[in-house]
């Protein structure tokens, strides 16, 4: 499809159009991945920032953060109560932490990595030099996630403070796959100022970058941001936006986010439904949930590892899909679908 063609898609969907997206998808995503459902083990590690994006509750000048730090020991027995739990990929979460060096970030790494040979280490701490990714790289990381949030310039500025550009995110996300990334990206749904022809341009870069991951969910307001008064985002249009992400990237992975889950009691079956395959629970210490705050009313800030994971496993089972212990990596594009 071209840009006009999403556009319009995306402008005129009903109920309809929706339906048979999602039979398409859903199709889609059982020929690549069955029935399976991958799980990746999240780690908040830091809740500092020092950029101030006007949707993010972290955001530099949120003074009513309350800010924390994990330190090695937190972070490897995070790692361990995943492992035993059947998690086999572990997602390093955070703020864009100066404390945090590459030198920090690579000890850290390299320690999973050692323990943990047989899992995939997955990185989503924002926009570094191309140096410090191959040092990550080399020190034992397999994926990067990096959302794009908009792939509009004029709306890129709308959601981001001056010293944050488009260019130089796209120029990260072309950085980490010449390395050798497994590389993620993806968008809010609903942000300020969206519109129809923006989702669309957002659809052509993700076609053009061919991510191995697309995370997509949608624009939740945070009370301690400048736009604690705009409208969140829909579910109806994160889920018409899944299923097409699903038919332009068919092997793609692709999670039922949080955020899916927040805004809709059974968001996430409903993200499966439409054509996601990916789940991410939350291994942080329980201590730490409350405080790494991206948006209002984030759930499963409470419970335990264990008992998130045997919620997910019944509300997963309950929509025909069973969770699996695996890595999890991207299958290769067939033939046909190139």
């Amino acid at each position: 499809m071209c840009e006009e063609e999403y556009t319009q898609l995306i402008s005129s969907r009903d109920q309809s159009t929706a339906q048979y997206l999602f039979a398409l998808s859903s199709k889609l995503r059982e020929e690549y991945y069955g029935k399976d459902v991958y799980i990746r083990g999240l780690i908040e590690f830091t809740n500092y920032c020092k950029n101030d994006c006007y949707y993010c509750g972290i955001r530099r000048s949120n003074k009513n953060a309350q800010r924390y730090r994990l330190d090695l020991d937190d972070i490897m027995n995070c790692c361990q109560e995943g492992y035993s739990l059947g998690f086999r990929t572990f997602v390093l979460q955070g703020g864009e932490d100066p404390y945090f060096t590459d030198e920090r970030m690579c000890r850290i790494i390299s320690e999973i990595r050692n323990k943990y040979n047989d899992c995939a280490i997955t990185l989503s701490i924002g926009e570094k030099s191309r140096e410090s990714y191959k040092s990550f790289f080399d020190a034992g990381a397999n994926r990067y996630l990096l959302r794009h949030e908009t792939a509009d310039d004029t709306h890129y500025g709308m959601l981001h403070p001056a010293q944050l550009s488009l260019e130089n995110r796209k120029r990260c996300l072309y950085d980490l796959k010449e390395i050798g990334y497994q590389v993620g990206t993806g968008f809010m749904v609903g942000s300020p100022f969206q519109t129809a022809e923006i989702l669309a341009r957002d659809m052509m870069f993700i076609k053009e970058l061919k991510p191995s991951m697309a995370g997509i969910g949608p624009f939740i307001t945070h009370k301690d941001t400048p736009f604690s008064d705009k409208p969140s985002g829909t579910l109806e249009l994160t889920l018409f936006m899944l299923g097409l992400i699903r038919l332009t990237l068919p092997n793609a992975l692709i999670p039922s986010t949080t955020a899916l889950g927040t805004i809709t009691p059974n968001g996430r079956e409903l993200g499966l439904k439409a054509g996601a395959n990916v789940i991410m629970p939350n291994l942080s210490p329980t201590r730490v949930r409350k405080k790494y705050m991206l948006y209002n009313n984030k759930i499963c800030t409470g419970e335990e590892s264990a008992q998130c994971i045997q919620c997910l496993k019944n509300r997963v089972s309950s929509v025909g899909y069973e969770i699996v212990c695996s890595r999890g990596d991207v299958k290769e594009l067939k033939q046909n679908q190139r």
